[in-house]
C-alpha cells in the first residue's frame, strides 16, 4: 500500500510542479512573501482561537465554542493520522526549484492542515456568524494559496485539506443538528 501511495504522489508531484513554481515565484518578492507569511501564521490557529474565544464571551454561545473546539480537535487528529501514513515530502524538499519561504511545522505535506482548519472554521464561523461568511471564506482561500506560495504544499495537498475540512464541518453541523443545537 505504501509503495502505491508513494508512486501516486510522485506522479502528482511532477504534474503539479509547474503550477507550484509559478505560485512559489512570488515568494521571492518581499511584499507577497511578507503578506502570505502573515496569512499563513494567522492560519496556524490564531484566528480560530479568537473565533472560539469570541463565542465564549458572547452570551448564550457556549455551545458554539464547544462545537468549534471539538471540531477543530477532530480535524487535528484526522490530519495527523493521514500525514502519518501518506508521508508525502513537501515540495521544497523534493524539488530544488521550489523555495521554502516559511518554516514548516513538520516534514510532510499531505494533507494541508492549515487549509483543513481554514475551510472547516470558515464554514462553522459562517454558520454561527453569517454576517462574516465572506471574510471567513476569503481568509480560507488566502490560507490555502499561502501554503503553495510559500513552497510548503502542493495544490493537491490544499485541495485534500479543503475537502477534509469541508466534510468535517458539514458532518459536525449535521451531528449538532441531531443533538438539537
Amino acid at each position: 500500500m505504501g509503495t502505491r501511495i508513494a508512486t501516486a504522489f510522485a506522479r502528482f508531484d511532477q504534474a503539479e510542479l509547474r503550477f507550484c513554481r509559478l505560485l512559489n515565484r512570488s515568494s521571492g518578492l518581499p511584499t507577497p512573501r511578507t503578506f502570505f507569511h502573515a496569512v499563513s501564521r494567522l492560519g496556524d490557529g490564531w484566528v480560530w482561537y479568537a473565533l472560539i474565544l469570541s463565542q465564549v464571551l458572547l452570551p448564550g454561545r457556549a455551545w458554539a465554542a464547544v462545537h468549534l473546539a471539538l471540531t477543530g480537535a477532530a480535524g487535528l487528529v484526522a490530519y495527523k493520522l493521514i500525514k502519518r501514513y501518506a508521508v508525502r515530502e513537501r515540495p521544497f524538499i523534493t524539488h530544488p526549484a521550489i523555495c521554502c519561504a516559511a518554516a514548516p511545522l513538520d516534514r510532510y505535506s499531505f494533507p494541508s492542515g492549515h487549509t483543513l482548519h481554514a475551510v472547516c472554521f470558515a464554514m462553522l464561523g459562517a454558520h454561527y456568524l453569517p454576517e462574516l461568511a465572506l471574510p471567513f471564506a476569503g481568509f480560507a482561500v488566502l490560507v490555502a494559496v499561502s501554503r503553495v506560495v510559500l513552497g510548503l504544499h502542493y495544490p493537491t495537498d490544499v485541495a485534500a485539506g479543503a475537502l477534509l475540512g469541508g466534510g468535517l464541518a458539514f458532518a459536525s453541523l449535521e451531528f449538532a443538528s441531531v443533538l438539537g443545537q
